[in-house]
């Protein structure tokens, strides 16, 4: 059984001038121990996906319809006491910046006893073991002594491991990741992709791993979903999407990432930019910026479809024989 079902999910906000949907008939699964990536530009709709999951959607954005399932349970409808307690002990969250995350005024070693306190049977003195071994298995040095530092006394690597021993202080069964290694250089995300993939490897977590970047996403996890425009339009193993992509916008960020071996001196992008939640075109949202549309791509909105190991939501796939690459820009 998945661990995570997301199933049809819509995401509105409403508005003087109408209502905007966010995301439009989202659904997935995380099995457990998997990473799911989730992939896609600014706008896409990946960290309201998350938001969703958690139960931290901004009002007044709202659930409009479809189901959100932990192991078979629905909690998208749960009151805001019952759902904190799954956030906190059942879902892990890991922000993009870790200062949002962390009380400026506490100590770390307070911020983590607290969580683990409030959801598991330990007393004070058992939950401070606790605390100081998970910031030893998030790889913080002396964690005897900086378990009484506060967040400002810590570099932004190592306040984002802090903030990764407290999603995991309740031993949650998924963890939701959005954006983790964006505000750290380059040498730091990757020993954060590592921690965070190891962890979760030891302890048996799924995890869904937000992110724009194709590196993080072919390093770390098993399958990943790509959003475009608040929907998912492809979905598969991590290698089959990279290397055989079945969608003309997957196709197009898999061409503009930079090749170590490529000496051209332009790189390849796609033309145009995301729709506006208030002009989303008929048909494939992409198909204004798509090289490869045709009149069925104007007029009638694809679903995901089988497009060989992965599913893809394009009328190419009825069309034998067209490589999606031949959509993408030189």
């Amino acid at each position: 059984m998945a661990l995570l079902e997301v199933q049809n999910l819509v995401v509105e906000f409403p508005g003087r001038k109408g209502t905007l949907r966010a995301l439009d008939d989202v659904s997935f699964t995380i099995a457990p121990g998997e990473i799911l990536g989730v992939v896609g530009e600014s706008g896409a709709g990946k960290s309201l996906t998350g938001a969703s999951i958690i139960g931290l959607l901004e009002p007044p954005g709202h659930i409009a319809s479809g189901q959100i399932l932990l192991r078979g349970e629905r909690i998208d409808h749960l009151p805001a006491e019952a759902m904190r307690h799954v956030r906190g002990k059942r879902i892990g969250a890991i922000f993009q910046d870790p200062l949002t995350s962390l009380n400026p005024l506490y100590t770390v070693g307070r911020q983590l006893i607290e969580t683990i306190t409030t959801h598991l049977p330990l007393n004070a003195a058992q939950a401070r073991e606790r605390a100081i071994s998970l910031l030893k298995d998030t790889g913080i040095p002396a964690a005897e002594e900086r378990i009484d530092h506060y967040p400002h006394q810590f570099s932004g690597g190592m306040r984002q491991r802090v903030v990764i021993a407290l999603a995991l202080a309740a031993e949650p069964e998924l963890i939701v990741a959005d954006e983790p290694t964006t505000a750290l250089d380059v040498s730091i995300q990757a020993q954060i992709i590592s921690l965070l993939k190891n962890i979760c490897q030891s302890r048996g977590a799924a995890v869904m791993l937000i992110t724009h970047d194709m590196g993080v996403i072919a390093e770390t996890c098993d399958r990943v979903a790509v959003m475009y425009a608040g929907r998912v339009v492809e979905i598969g193993p991590v290698h089959e999407v990279i290397n055989q992509p079945a969608h003309p916008y997957t196709a197009g960020l898999m061409a503009s990432i930079p090749d170590i071996l490529d000496d051209r001196e332009r790189l390849n992008q796609i033309d145009g930019a995301m729709p506006r939640l208030n002009a989303i075109p008929p048909g494939c949202a992409f198909n204004p910026r798509c090289r490869l549309v045709f009149d069925k791509c104007r007029s009638d909105r694809p679903d995901l479809m089988q497009a060989g190991a992965t599913r893809a939501a394009c009328w190419l796939r009825e069309k034998q024989g067209v490589p999606v690459t031949a959509g993408v820009a030189a």
